[in-house]
């Protein structure tokens, strides 16, 4: 833990010790999700499949199929669900601007009356609006913060959101079918490559959480495994039950 030293300047103290984490980003949630789904999916898919006692060249197809249906799947729900999400919030924009445009003294006494409503004397709270109502794009950028709570200059990308995703998946979905590609005949490296990975990928997401590693790894190992260990008692049951 820091502690900020007192013979500094206050500024240089508050800087050094109240830093926040980016927790605006738009590609670490796509890149975590896309790891973790692509690592329990494929790995799931492929027990499941194994259970069934198939081919060792049946279990890598499987994985290949997985790793690029998953992958493209993945990339296309993130960057429609991004665009929808972006396309809303600038049509809000648009209402908001329209407004600042045509009743800009209504605005203005909103944002009078919402520096108010938090403390501000009447007369301090109506200088900083007509203040920060002076440039157009300052007030909505205000307003938008106020009243919507987003930043329009800090908008996700969709684009971001899908490459991170797909590249995320498929880095994850690899796993499970590397051990099948360099010549593994048996179930068990594969699944023991994927449940490292599942714990160091639950390890790395604690770097950003207040969880700490070794808690954030053992969870996302224990539901990983427990995917794994029942698509392969049902793939064994299917498999059972056809032949």
């Amino acid at each position: 833990m820091e502690v900020m030293d007192a013979s500094a300047p206050t500024h240089v103290a508050h800087r050094d010790n109240h830093t926040h984490r980016d927790v605006n980003g738009g590609w670490l949630r796509p890149a975590v999700f896309g790891a973790m789904d692509g690592l329990v999916s494929n790995l799931a898919l492929m027990t499941g499949v194994a259970g069934g006692a198939v081919s060792q060249q049946t279990i890598i197809i499987t994985g290949l199929a997985g790793l690029a249906a998953g992958a493209f799947s993945m990339a296309a729900g993130e960057y429609t669900s991004v665009a929808s999400q972006r396309e809303l919030v600038l049509a809000e924009l648009d209402v908001e601007r329209r407004e600042l445009r045509k009743h800009p003294k209504d605005e203005l006494e909103e944002l009078a009356a919402l520096y108010e409503s938090r403390g501000v004397e009447p007369k301090l709270a109506r200088e900083v609006a007509e203040q920060l109502s002076k440039d157009p794009e300052q007030a909505l950028e205000i307003h938008a913060r106020e009243e919507l709570g987003i930043d329009p200059s800090d908008l996700p990308s969709p684009t971001v959101a899908a490459v991170s995703s797909f590249g995320s998946f498929a880095l994850g979905a690899l796993l499970p079918v590397l051990p099948y590609l360099l010549g593994a005949s048996q179930l068990w490296p594969a699944v023991l490559l994927a449940l490292v990975g599942l714990f160091g990928c639950g390890a790395v997401v604690a770097r950003v959480t207040a969880r700490s590693w070794w808690f954030s790894g053992l969870r996302q190992l224990a539901l990983g495994g427990a995917a794994a260990g029942v698509t392969y008692v049902l793939g064994a049951l299917f498999g059972t039950a056809v032949g």
